[in-house]
């Protein structure tokens, strides 16, 4: 068996060496010192929950430092005012979260969180989404996709076969442009690792797919609804890598390759975040030791001989506080991590200077509460003609709640939950974007272009009636006096080139590590899943650091098909010889 205890490291061979000599070279109080055992983990979103709970678990004591609200951008909250007779308050939301069959990290720590009734802890919370509506708008029938579950083996003619059918059930496009696309996709499952990080890192996807010059269709959907509205960057400047791994990676797990084990293509946790995820884990994280301090900012990271010395925070009331510690994992996203990283810090973690040109977008959710439940919606509904990239969850089709006798003042009876993933796009009503519509204006226009796909063909699916009220995410603030909005809660977007700009877990420093969702992972998207295996690296790093004994927290990488082996063995020759892909014409 291979382990810590048959591989000691040089530092444990050193340590173990000094101990058997300290009684002649060391005062007596130095043998009473015990191993560096406390950890202060800046930020409680995902990957600061994920570092806390491995760390925990491995005997560590943590506490946890967090501005707002623990579970970030992924937590549901209340809102105000709404719950009357002994209901809760409406659940709202930063947006509706669904998880892909290819999440390994995530679904492997919610195993470990205990839940009432369940076997498998908070996994077991989770549904398959088996089934959803692409809606178009213009006059154009809608399209139902089924559960898309399946197994076997696959090879390239199968990829063919498969996403050219997949294509023309969702589009009218031009049969060349289909083949075009077609062979451009496996062009790149085909390509070397060298390939992908060395050229298509560096391309943009609208480059790749060569969009320009093509139809409209061709741009509103390879382009556009490829990568706006499933995962939230935009074409002209996301990372080709980025885009074709993430393809892959639902391809696959739709044929049921590359998941946790009876994941299907996607799922949906069964009520609000909170209820089914947040709370219970972070109870289960106080049970094992951990401490919480909410309302926590932290400011600054003080360097003594090379290592942090401590961190400074301020709460809400202004008061500012020393942390001290001999481990620290910063946990905060990359727009508010660059302001800690000062000349002290950049001297020792030069590395970390990659952050300043890291860039984030906007995604965020508004929340439409309904009278009534619409008919034939589905589950998972895309709207992939509307300018701002709509996507939503009709949530009575996934959730095991009864909204009416739960929530609210009895009288909603559904939530249609959206996901606004373009704000610089004009609107239809207003012709501005949703960066400067005011709170009001956004949800008029988001109700206006979800009519315009569902109702488009003469049907009535959204009156105007059955509207209850609506919720904005308030990491939304409108300035009325500049006419805009600014968003508390962006989105790290992978861009094209950025890959070596983003740090790894372990720092310079030998006792500050990283974790968050642009730290570099295998996921390699802002996500839960990348979050979650970026907290898995800082910890195993840390554990390193500190020579502990404990096993190191489990990775993954994406899955990759064994029978494209071949071709990618041949394209990394050719690759190395500077010549282009063999199916690259």
């Amino acid at each position: 068996m291979k382990g810590p205890e048959m591989n000691p490291s040089r530092r444990r061979v050193l340590a173990g060496s000094a101990l058997a000599l300290a009684p002649a070279l060391l005062p007596a109080p130095a043998l009473a010192a015990g191993p560096k055992r406390d950890v202060a983990v800046l930020g409680g979103g995902m990957s600061g929950l994920a570092v806390a709970q491995e760390l925990v678990e491995r005997g560590f004591n943590v506490s946890v430092y967090e501005r707002k609200a623990l579970g970030g951008k992924a937590r549901s909250l209340p809102v105000p005012g709404t719950g009357t007779g002994g209901r809760l308050p409406l659940p709202g939301e930063h947006g509706f979260r669904f998880f892909p069959g290819f999440y390994r990290h995530v679904t492997d720590t919610m195993r470990r969180i205990p839940f009432p009734g369940n076997a498998g802890g908070v996994r077991d919370n989770l549904v398959d989404i088996s089934a959803g509506r692409l809606s178009r708008s213009g006059g154009r029938a809608d399209l139902g996709v089924p559960d898309l579950k399946g197994g076997g083996g696959i090879d390239v003619d199968w990829l063919r076969e498969t996403f050219t059918g997949l294509l023309q059930q969702v589009t009218a496009l031009p049969a060349a442009e289909i083949g075009f696309f077609v062979n451009r996709y496996i062009v790149y499952v085909t390509s070397s690792e060298d390939r992908r990080y060395g050229q298509w890192e560096n391309v943009s996807w609208w480059n790749f797919i060569r969009a320009e010059g093509k139809s409209a269709e061709y741009q509103a959907i390879v382009a556009k609804f490829l990568t706006r509205g499933l995962v939230a960057v935009k074409e002209e400047v996301a990372s080709t890598r980025t885009v074709g791994n993430m393809g892959q990676a639902f391809l696959l797990s739709a044929a049921g390759l590359g998941t946790d084990g009876d994941a299907g293509l996607a799922r949906m946790l069964n009520a609000p975040t909170n209820e089914a995820w947040i709370d219970p884990w972070t109870r289960h994280l106080r049970e094992l030791g951990v401490n919480f301090h909410l309302g926590q900012t932290v400011e600054a990271l003080d360097v003594k001989n090379g290592r942090i010395d401590a961190a400074r925070t301020v709460d809400a009331a202004g008061k500012r506080h020393r942390i001290d510690a001999d481990w620290f994992v910063c946990a905060v996203p990359p727009n508010r991590a660059v302001d800690l990283w000062s000349r002290e810090v950049l001297a020792h973690a030069p590395e970390l200077e990659g952050t300043r040109h890291l860039h984030t977008d906007w995604m965020n959710g508004i929340q439409f509460y309904l009278r009534e439940t619409p008919r034939g919606l589905g589950e998972l509904l895309s709207f992939m003609d509307s300018p701002w990239q709509l996507t939503a969850i009709l949530q009575s089709s996934i959730w095991n709640r009864d909204f009416t006798r739960d929530y609210g003042d009895g009288n909603v009876a559904d939530c249609l939950s959206l996901d606004i993933s373009d704000w610089d796009a004009p609107g239809i009503l207003y012709g501005r974007p949703a960066k400067q519509c005011s709170p009001a204006e956004v949800a008029k226009e988001c109700w206006a272009q979800m009519k315009a796909h569902l109702e488009d063909t003469g049907a009535s699916v959204l009156p105007d009636g059955v509207l209850h009220s609506w919720f904005l995410d308030p990491a939304i603030t409108w300035h009325p006096g500049l006419g805009r909005n600014t968003n508390d809660e962006p989105l790290t977007v992978n861009t094209i080139g950025t890959w070596t700009r983003r740090p790894r877990a372990r720092t310079g420093i030998p006792n500050l590590f990283v974790a968050g969702d642009y730290v570099q992972t295998n996921t390699d998207l802002a996500t839960m899943e990348s979050a979650n295996e970026s907290a898995r690296a800082a910890a195993n790093a840390l554990l390193e650091a500190a020579d502990s004994p404990a096993a190191p927290a489990e990775t993954w990488k994406l899955y990759q098909p064994p029978e494209l082996d071949a071709l990618k063995k041949l394209d990394a020759q050719r690759y190395k010889a500077g010549r282009p892909h063999l199916f690259d014409v």
